[in-house]
């Protein structure tokens, strides 16, 4: 994992004062990193039946597929407000400054489809605890949510009660 790291570029200061941003845009443009995370996140799954990857708006979409192609499951995305064209589901959910919006097409998952939601970062769990109450309202199964980084000083697992959380890299500051 440490290899890992050091493809991850540090940001200080960024988007504001006293954010440290993991960039991961580092190690996506390596090829022997992208195929390891890639690689080290499938590993985890293997062996389990995976209906659905989906897919969290935008940096979800890039592991998102790359997880379904290999584990053999289909890729939903799960958008940003107005940005699917069929009709949608969506859930309403707080930001630290204010709310936000997920949709997803309503036909997206079928009941009972097992679903494995994916994103880059898990940080205070929001976003990622919207997209499972969607696939929930769907009558999908949550089977897990994987993400490439996590910061767990955020504690964002603690709004994923009952989900397998599985992060590949674990910040603690």
């Amino acid at each position: 994992m440490d290899d890992l790291k050091k493809l991850i570029r540090e940001i200080p200061d960024y988007p504001k004062p006293g954010i440290l941003f993991y960039d991961i845009t580092t190690l996506l443009k390596d090829p022997k990193g992208f195929h390891s995370l890639v690689d080290q996140l499938c590993e985890h799954y293997n062996g389990q039946k995976v209906d659905l990857i989906a897919g969290i708006e935008a940096r979800g979409f890039i592991f998102a597929p790359a997880l379904a192609y290999r584990l053999g499951a289909g890729f939903v995305p799960v958008r940003k407000p107005k940005k699917l064209p069929a009709k949608c589901v969506s859930v309403t959910y707080q930001l630290e400054y204010g709310t936000d919006q997920l949709d997803i097409h309503e036909d997206a998952v079928k009941p009972g489809q097992r679903v494995l939601i994916c994103d880059d970062l898990l940080a205070t769990g929001g976003t990622a605890a919207a997209a499972v109450k969607l696939i929930r309202q769907l009558g999908g199964e949550v089977i897990g949510a994987a993400f490439a980084v996590e910061l767990n000083f955020l504690n964002g697992r603690a709004k994923l009660p009952g989900v397998d959380v599985f992060s590949l890299l674990k910040y603690d500051k």
